[in-house]
């Protein structure tokens, strides 16, 4: 997937539940094809296709024509996506600041003290591999 431009835009969250089932796909697909991987109650086939056109009109999907229908794809992948959405959560939530991200996530009991140990592991081997 080419990646094109910088994307500034951010997305709704059906935006985001297209794109998901983009990526997990794996091919161009016709917003018919697209439709029927939605859970049920699934959307109007007039919905999929404005949140598809509105994605293109983005950036974040793009098209080719095939015999009669649109195959849209991602022009991004799932991980830079979802590196610069946590740097977005990061800078609009926790004051740019990571050390804030990790002291919210003691705070709540949601990472342990096994998954610290491996954070620090793993800046550590960083810093040794530079």
């Amino acid at each position: 997937m080419a990646k094109k431009g910088r994307l500034k835009e951010i997305l709704t969250r059906r935006e985001e539940e297209l794109l998901q089932i983009l990526w997990s796909a794996g091919k161009p697909m016709a917003v018919r094809e697209l439709l029927t991987l939605f859970p049920e109650p699934q959307p109007h086939f007039n919905t999929v296709s404005t949140v598809v056109r509105g994605l293109e009109d983005k950036g974040y999907v793009s098209h080719h024509e095939d015999h009669d229908a649109f195959r849209y794809f991602p022009t991004h992948d799932r991980e830079s996506l979802g590196r610069r959405s946590l740097g977005n959560v990061i800078k609009g939530y926790f004051n740019n600041s990571y050390l804030n991200v990790v002291s919210t996530l003691v705070e709540d009991d949601t990472i342990s003290i096994d998954e610290l140990k491996e954070l620090i592991e793993m800046i550590e081997q960083k810093k040794g591999d530079k």
